[in-house]
């Protein structure tokens, strides 16, 4: 099966919503005038239940993982449909809860990066509110994280109530309720990043001896290297498992006891993959391939795709949560919603496709894209003269990441255990997903699979110009464009976001020499984000970037200063360092200006540009000491990504 035009799925999509759900939504509406008689009508609408935990890959016994114990959702599971083709739009956090509060990708919204502020359109406001305005009680216990300036907006207009003690059970008697129950047990800081003393502490010590795993024992999978760390690691994660999986039959428990389980449909999923080296921010399986299920009672049945304990291959998406959901309440989607419902009146047809990004996460910039079918996995990496293991603060405090990068440097690890740990990666990967579950082998040189490659481009190319993807901005662009509006709306007018052009400038990075004409010759255009992409490609050819030098020269006296950065970045990359820093003697002390610039953003870019350049950003020594003083005070997210950067290059420069 293809996947089909994206074209065809918003007309179809269209049209569901403007026949049997909107025209539903028109009748509830009007013979719904009050909030009692909302209640009274809704007595036969199902109660939802969302119990969702954090960083964890499909690693359960009901997914056939013999290491996992898991006998609470392996009983769920004998209860529900099983869905084995569940996928996150990103493979980090924030991102992904963006897109499942909105049901709109967070590429398009402009919050695709982590910890972002940008605004969105003030009409997108939770579906959650939808069901509010239909007489549902929503709670949320407690995680919210939607990744933008307007998400106390958000969660006023789509919760009830929004704390630790959030519950079903504050709602009025009769009244359905859609609730949340997020636990962040599997969460990456208890699975890799805490000291082994402080896990052992806070969610070790709830295990029995039974339920602890054996490190010995351990799946170590081939893209790791066996190593006593490394087994330690993986057993930990399992812990985090087996220790969530009882707060699973907790929440169920009291579902059961409260007279509940028969009125209400229940999900079960993860926020993305595992939190661990070559899973999480990585827009391969492990990164984004969730498990998911959905526990129908017997009076919503009819609902469910296949019978309880049954398993369903469709695919689906993060973008789809929200419409489904609405659906299942009987209630219209809103037209901006870009998913499609896969449950209830208003399912679509089964999608072909998924698709998935990578963007700034922390203080590491990366943009890559990525289209799933059933057979088929494309990656388009767009940055890729940076190592998939490229520094990160916060996860480089797990043990595992240290010795991954120890035994990479050591010229250790082979295959694919290098292929993540390596200094660059492909520009493109494809892979067969049944025959290569764990994405070993990249068959985009393949002649055999170039039929498969093209299709799999297209896909690609035509979802992000559909959804227009807003990340092709550096951030300080995306904020001057998108000023007095949003990146949505902003987005949507062309003579703001030239989409076509800026896309064939990002795509000659990683072309090689090739390339560089071009490249020098957009380094001159109009458009600053077109600039910008242009010495991105032309620092990620480092030395080979020596034709362009005055160009590079040139650029340091751009308007637009992501451009600036990356110019100055690529002098001081291919030359000897020296006190001025490189081939242009203005090259460093313009890093050093934008280091202390007001702009969190402008700042950071710097500071993450300085931590690559190693050893050859020793000139800037008191200055990222200063910038690393002055970004304790600095306040907002990104003040502790600017440190991160800071802190790491002074550690480099052995200050």
């Amino acid at each position: 099966m293809t996947c089909r035009d994206p074209d065809r799925t918003v007309t179809r999509r269209r049209f569901l919503r403007t026949t049997g759900a909107a025209s539903l939504g028109t009748v509830l509406a009007a013979a719904l005038p009050t909030c009692a008689r909302t209640r009274k009508r809704n007595v036969l609408r199902p109660n939802i239940l969302w119990i969702t935990c954090e960083d964890m890959s499909p690693n359960l016994g009901c997914w056939g993982d013999s290491y996992a114990r898991t006998p609470n959702i392996d009983r769920l599971a004998a209860e529900s449909v099983r869905y084995t083709g569940a996928f996150a739009t990103a493979p980090v956090c924030s991102p992904t809860r963006s897109c499942l509060i909105t049901g709109v990708y967070a590429t398009s919204l402009g919050t695709m990066h982590l910890r972002s502020r940008l605004p969105i359109p003030p009409e997108m406001k939770g579906f959650p509110s939808y069901l509010r305005a239909a007489g549902y009680y929503c709670t949320n216990n407690v995680k919210t994280d939607y990744n933008t300036a307007g998400e106390p907006a958000i969660i006023r207009a789509s919760w009830d109530k929004s704390s630790n003690k959030a519950h079903w059970r504050g709602r009025e008697t009769g009244q359905p309720f859609f609730s949340v129950f997020n636990d962040v047990t599997t969460h990456q800081s208890r699975s890799m990043v805490w000291s082994y003393d402080q896990f052992k502490k806070q969610v070790q010590s709830r295990l029995t001896p039974h339920e602890r795993h054996d490190p010995a024992k351990a799946p170590v999978p081939p893209y790791y290297p066996d190593t006593p760390v490394t087994r330690r690691t993986v057993a930990r994660y399992y812990d985090c498992i087996t220790a969530m999986d009882t707060n699973v039959g907790r929440i169920l428990k009291e579902l059961q006891d409260d007279g509940l389980a028969d009125d209400t449909i229940v999900f079960f999923y993860s926020d993305h993959g595992a939190g661990l080296p070559r899973h999480k921010r990585l827009v391969l399986d492990s990164g984004l391939h969730v498990p998911l299920l959905i526990r129908f009672p017997k009076k919503y049945r009819r609902l469910a795709p296949a019978a309880p304990g049954e398993t369903v291959d469709q695919l689906v998406s993060f973008v789809d949560f929200a419409p489904t959901v609405l659906s299942l309440a009987g209630l219209p989607i809103p037209e901006y919603m870009q998913g499609v419902a896969f449950l209830g009146p208003a399912a679509g047809e089964p999608r072909a496709c998924v698709y998935g990004h990578r963007d700034r996460v922390d203080e590491a910039y990366d943009l890559a894209r990525s289209v799933r079918d059933k057979r088929y996995l494309y990656i388009r990496n767009y940055m890729p003269h940076l190592s998939y293991n490229q520094p990160s603060a916060y996860s480089d405090q797990g043990e595992i990441r240290g010795e991954i990068t120890r035994l990479a440097a050591e010229g250790v690890l082979k295959g694919p255990q290098l292929a993540y740990a390596g200094p660059t990666r492909p520009l493109e990967e494809l892979y067969d997903v049944r025959k290569d579950p764990q994405q070993l082998h990249n068959l985009a040189a393949s002649p055999e699979h170039k039929t498969v490659l093209d299709r799999m481009r297209r896909l690609h190319r035509t979802w992000m110009a559909d959804s227009r993807d807003v990340a092709f901005l550096p951030e300080v662009e995306l904020w001057r464009r998108s000023e007095a509006a949003t990146p949505y709306q902003m987005a949507r007018e062309t003579d703001r976001y030239p989409q076509k052009r800026i896309l064939e400038a990002a795509d000659l990075v990683g072309r090689g020499p090739d390339a560089l004409p071009r490249q020098v010759e957009l380094l001159a255009g109009a458009d600053a984000a077109c600039r910008y992409w242009a010495a991105v490609g032309l620092n990620a050819l480092g030395p080979g970037a020596a034709p362009a030098a005055d160009a590079l020269t040139k650029a340091l006296g751009d308007p637009a200063p992501n451009v600036r950065i990356e110019a100055a970045g690529a002098l001081v990359a291919m030359g000897r360092p020296d006190p001025y820093g490189g081939v242009s003697p203005k090259a460093m002390p313009l890093l050093i200006k934008e280091l202390a610039d007001k702009d969190a953003n402008i700042a950071l870019h710097a500071a993450r540009t300085l931590q690559l350049l190693g050893n050859r950003a020793r000139p800037a020594l008191d200055a990222l000491r200063a910038a690393a003083k002055d970004a304790r005070k600095r306040k907002g997210p990104l003040a502790m990504f600017i440190r991160f950067s800071t802190d790491a290059a002074l550690k480099q420069l052995g200050r």
